[in-house]
Formats: C-alpha cells, structure tokens, sequence
C-alpha cells in the first residue's frame, strides 16, 4: 500500500557502470509500494547505452523519453529508430520487443515502464543467453527470488537421463 506520492528529488541514484553500459537509475514504483508495476526513471550520459539487446517473454515494458534523445535499436532484425523528447514505445512480450539504446549528443532522461509478473523469462539474442527468474520480478529485490540465473540459450539435456 502507497504512503502517499514520493518525488524523484527525495530520491537516490543508483549508479550501473560497465563500460559502454553506464546509466543512473531511481527506482519510483518501488519507493510507492508498486506492486504489480514497476517504473523507473534512468539518465543516460552521451554516447552510453542502456542493458544489454533484449526482450522479455512474460513482461510487457514501455519506454518514455523525458528529455534528450538517443537511438532504439528495435525487433528482432534492430531496426534503428531515433529517439527525442516525448516520444512514446510499448514494447509487449516477446521477441519483436527486443531492444536496445543509446544516449544521443544531449543524453538521455527517461521513464521506463514494467508490468512485474514473475516467473520470467528475459531473452539476450545478441549473447545467446537467457535469464530466469522467479519469487520476484527483472527489476523487482533480487533478495526475494528464489531464481535468478543467466544460461546459454542453446543448453539442452535430455527429460529422461
């Protein structure tokens, strides 16, 4: 249950650095006591990307862009879009949702949207790589799950040896 609205300003960054990938994040769904909805507001410096090319297969996410501007690489062939401010992208489960970004000549600042349904399955096609995840959502406490690991997408083993 919300205590009431919580302002970004009250809020801390939290900073991801790894590499090309170097964003801050403020994780606003969460600081409300959202539940089945998370939001998050993330700025991007020029030239820096956001996570890994990838596509959700029980989540639905939505991006909108706040100021600044940047590239969405989008689909499963990256079909390149230009990002500016106001834009809007729903992005449904599923592969035709794979994506990526990058911050543009005047950064980046946007609100990123997730439905928080759990178990998931998050699909990286660059890497060949799939992340699972149950007892808490992509993006939700991590201390809560009780599965989160990242797999070659490709492992098989046989059902019955």
């Amino acid at each position: 249950m919300s205590d009431g609205p919580v302002n970004a300003d009250d809020l801390e960054w939290t900073t991801h650095e790894h590499g090309q990938r170097t964003f801050k994040r403020k994780q606003l769904g969460a600081a409300a006591g959202g539940e089945e909805l998370g939001t998050s507001l993330y700025e991007v410096e020029s030239g820096k990307r956001l996570w890994l090319r990838h596509y959700h297969e029980g989540n639905e996410e939505a991006l909108f862009v706040l100021d600044g501007g940047g590239t969405l690489w989008l689909g499963p062939d990256s079909a390149e879009h230009t990002l500016e401010s106001g834009d809007y992208v729903a992005l449904p489960a599923g592969e035709e949702s794979a994506h990526e970004i990058e911050a543009g000549e005047d950064g980046l600042r946007l609100l990123a949207v997730s439905t928080m349904e759990e178990p998931d399955i998050t699909v990286y096609p660059d890497r060949e790589m799939v992340g699972l995840y149950a007892g808490s959502a992509p993006g939700g406490d991590s201390d809560e799950r009780s599965l989160s690991t990242y797999l070659d997408r490709n492992a098989e083993m046989e059902y019955w040896e």
